[in-house]
This record gives C-alpha cells, sequence and structure tokens, in this order.
C-alpha cells in the first residue's frame, strides 16, 4: 500500500470576527492543536480552503475533519461540506453555552470571564470529538486525561497546518474532463517499486485509486485507462532519469 502521513483529525475553525463566540472558536482550536491533542490534530484554513486551496481540501477528504462555529450560519461546516464533504462531527459555541447553561462570552480581543469559560468547554468538547472520530474512544472523561507534554514541533507558534498536509494530487484527463485524483503519485511510486508493469496493472491500480477517491461505477473503465496511461507515462520518466 501506499505510504500516505498518518491518518489525523482536522479542525476547522470559524473565522468570523464580528462575535466573541468567533473568537471561542479559534482559542479552543489553539486549546486543542498545543495542549490536549497535540500530534492529533492540525487546523485547516478556512479562507484558503474556501478559496481553493488543495492541500486543505486534499487533507478534508482523506482524513476526518472536525468543524467549530461560533454561530448558527455555521461558515465553517458549509463550507467543508460544499468542497469536502460533511464534516465527521461539528460543534457551534451558541448551542454548547445554551447546553452548558454558562453565560454570554463578550469581548473580541478581551474575552470576559463567560467567554473564557466558553473557550475551555469548546476545547473539551473538540478533544473528545477527535478521540472519536480517530477511533481513541477508551470510555474515560477527558477531565480524567492528563494533556499530552508538548513536543519541540508542537511548542506554540507552531501550529500544524493541513496546507503541507503531504497528500499529492494529480490531475488527469478522464472522459475529457480533468479530474483531480488524490494520493496518486504515491500509488505510481508504489507500483513501480514492487515492479508492476504498466501493461498488466489496470485492475490493481484502479482499486488502489478507488481506496483515496471517488470513482462513479459507469466511468470505472475510463478510469481504470486513463490511470494506467498516466502509470505507463510514469515509469518512463522514472527510466529516462
Amino acid at each position: 500500500m501506499p505510504n500516505l502521513p498518518e491518518r489525523k483529525a482536522g479542525i476547522v475553525s470559524c473565522s468570523g470576527e464580528e462575535l466573541a463566540e468567533g473568537t471561542v472558536a479559534r482559542l479552543a482550536t489553539l486549546k486543542v492543536l498545543h495542549e490536549l491533542r497535540p500530534g492529533e490534530t492540525v487546523t485547516i484554513c478556512l479562507p484558503l480552503f474556501l478559496a481553493g486551496g488543495e492541500g486543505d481540501r486534499a487533507f478534508a477528504r482523506f482524513h476526518p475533519t472536525i468543524t467549530v462555529d461560533g454561530c448558527e450560519l455555521r461558515c465553517a461546516a458549509r463550507g467543508t461540506e460544499m468542497y469536502s464533504g460533511k464534516p465527521a462531527a461539528s460543534v457551534v459555541v451558541n448551542d454548547l453555552v445554551a447546553e452548558q447553561g454558562i453565560g454570554k462570552p463578550e469581548g473580541r480581543r478581551q474575552l470576559n470571564e463567560a467567554g473564557k469559560q466558553a473557550v475551555d468547554i469548546t476545547a473539551e468538547r473538540l478533544a473528545w470529538l477527535v478521540d472519536e472520530v480517530l477511533g481513541k474512544r477508551d470510555g474515560s472523561s477527558h477531565a480524567e486525561k492528563t494533556p499530552a507534554p508538548l513536543s519541540a514541533q508542537q511548542q506554540p507558534g507552531t501550529v500544524g497546518c493541513s496546507c503541507g498536509s503531504g497528500i499529492p494530487l494529480q490531475k488527469v484527463t478522464i472522459g475529457g474532463r480533468l479530474v483531480e485524483l488524490m494520493a496518486l503519485p504515491l500509488i505510481f511510486r508504489h507500483l513501480q517499486e514492487i515492479g508492476r508493469n504498466p501493461d498488466d496493472v489496470g485492475d490493481e491500480l484502479l482499486a488502489l485509486v478507488k481506496i483515496y477517491n471517488e470513482v462513479p461505477p459507469q466511468a470505472e473503465k475510463s478510469y481504470r485507462e486513463a490511470v494506467q496511461r498516466e502509470y505507463k507515462v510514469f515509469c518512463q520518466k522514472e527510466v529516462a532519469r
């Protein structure tokens, strides 16, 4: 199998600055990244994601994503679903504040006490969801868990971001349409390293492509022919080096 990056949870945070709840969402995300689940989470840049950042969208298609919005507009959740699929889980700060019965967060630059409490509660909920989507739930409450220590690579100021997600993309013309396939360069490398002949690898290549990409059943033949053609080009380039 291709050697893809370790599976992590991506957190897409609200970027709104009009409400204190947006600040709560961003600070809670940072707390999860730095303190509660370092090494298991990265942040996804929402503005870049919506603008068409290929690295972010590739990450969100391969890894489970959790969105955290400040209000009922749910911009992060809607954007994620529109461009990469429905998020694995979602949190809305307003809803969580009402559920917990705490005061209203106020202050965009300097949160009041209710806002600071909302940050802690939201971060704990996000950490709980991270464990759930990564299949690491052990039945104990997060309040009883000791946060993992920060490594040198996880110190504040070096938040992991999916912009460098390490999941390569390749555009391939299939049925007259340009299609973006995730992990295709890694798949090609994997097959080349184990000695697969480009003329005999069609079915195996398609099967690997379908692990990381959605292939319409009616288009399987076109996909098989296209990726096999691209694999042959890849092998020819490797021989020419």
